[in-house]
């Protein structure tokens, strides 16, 4: 396991906290020139999730740095002028056309795969890359179908081969519409001056263990390294050469390193205050989150109904550079309801009332109802707060 020598600086646990928050774009002012996309572009992916509440996830991350930015001006951001892709990274995510080179490891290794759970029929690959090479970017359903008739995973041949062609790097998903994964070729999809698997595996790793340092500003060989799912072994191959300096941070017990920048000038500025997607790269790795926090947070979407503590899509709610308590937020019409409202205590209560306000108004929601609180006495300051 790579250790850390002579660190460059070493780090109260709240100087790592505060470089990480400004990393990730919670703390300073907003970039409101550079949008949507200079959003992604500063995180290096947004994660995608099929769950849908207030609203979907990759629309979540900006609005929690930028505020109420249009949801289709997102979208928009996202999806045109080529300015993104979507392919695995951490999970299912959105990512900036700049790094296409840098997933050929990737892509590689997908080729030299030898097994897959679904069979790939004969000549289901080449009919997918004439269809789409013929009629344009299309969907698995306008390619044939995307299911047999079986279970949900019961993948048509279409579906297979297409899904197949976008893990080798021949097919691009290009955008979402409908929640439905739209492919292209890559040769139409992808810059030409991008459109290349000429880097070597070390790297395309070196380059994304950076951007993983750079966009969490501070982190543990498990951080960065789970920010783009990259292996132990393939962090510790590189991380000398990356351009990431050691540090040591007061009471996380690991070695960790920094982007050298973010050492450069002491984080300030305001906080913002706002609900957070569970799929949040923030907060996205468990033991991250309550190392830096002291903060334990679960996604309990997949937990049964009585087992849950928190409500099926919990948002922690930041403030003041701290989580000060969770929402588990539905709509009903035009009210934003808070079925279950979690609080750190009194002080949190202000916080709070702020984060669900702004998130009704950038929902279009009139009013916010909430149901349950968990502390019971301090339910009446929270809705003194919300009116």
């Amino acid at each position: 396991m790579t250790t850390a020598p002579r660190p460059a600086a070493e780090l109260s646990a709240d100087d790592a906290r505060r470089i990480a928050l400004r990393a990730q774009g919670f703390l300073g002012a907003p970039d409101r020139r550079a949008g949507v996309r200079g959003v992604l572009r500063s995180l290096g992916q947004v994660q995608l999730d099929t769950i849908s509440v207030l609203a979907r996830s990759h629309e979540l991350i900006p609005y929690a740095r930028l505020g109420a930015v249009g949801r289709p001006a997102v979208e928009k951001a996202y999806w045109t002028e080529a300015h993104a892709f979507e392919y695995w990274s951490h999970a299912a995510c959105i990512l900036p056309v700049e790094e296409w080179p840098h997933f050929a490891f990737r892509r590689r290794a997908y080729r030299d795969r030898p097994q897959w759970h679904h069979e790939l029929s004969a000549g289901a690959y080449d009919k997918v890359i004439d269809q789409l090479r013929d009629q344009g970017p299309l969907t698995a359903t306008e390619l044939g179908g995307a299911k047999n008739k079986g279970e949900w995973w019961d993948w048509s041949d279409s579906k297979i081969a297409v899904e197949r062609a976008l893990m080798y790097g021949e097919v691009v998903v290009t955008e979402r519409r409908g929640w439905k994964r739209v492919y292209d070729l890559a040769e139409r999809a992808i810059p030409q001056a991008l459109l290349h698997d000429e880097l070597d595996d070390a790297e395309c790793v070196r380059r994304l263990v950076r951007q993983a340092g750079e966009a969490l500003g501070v982190g543990t060989r498990a951080d960065i390294a789970d920010y783009h799912r990259i292996k132990a072994e393939q962090f510790d191959a590189v991380v000398e050469s990356s351009g990431l300096v050691p540090v040591t941070v007061a009471g996380w017990g690991k070695p960790a390193w920094a982007d050298p920048a973010a050492l450069a000038s002491e984080p300030r500025g305001r906080h913002r205050t706002t609900l957070l997607s569970p799929f949040d790269s923030l907060i996205w790795e468990r033991p991250r989150t309550e190392r830096i926090f002291g903060f334990t947070h679960r996604l309990e979407a997949y937990v049964p109904k009585q087992k849950r503590i928190h409500g099926y899509f919990a948002m922690p709610v930041l403030a003041g550079g701290r989580l000060v308590g969770r929402v588990d937020p539905a709509r009903e019409g035009r009210t934003l309801v808070a079925k279950q409202v979690s609080l750190d205590g009194p002080k949190a209560v202000p916080a709070v009332a702020k984060a669900l306000r702004e998130a009704a108004e950038w929902v279009r929601c009139d009013a916010v109802t909430v149901e349950r609180v968990d502390h019971r006495e301090l339910a009446p300051e929270l809705l003194r707060a919300l009116a």
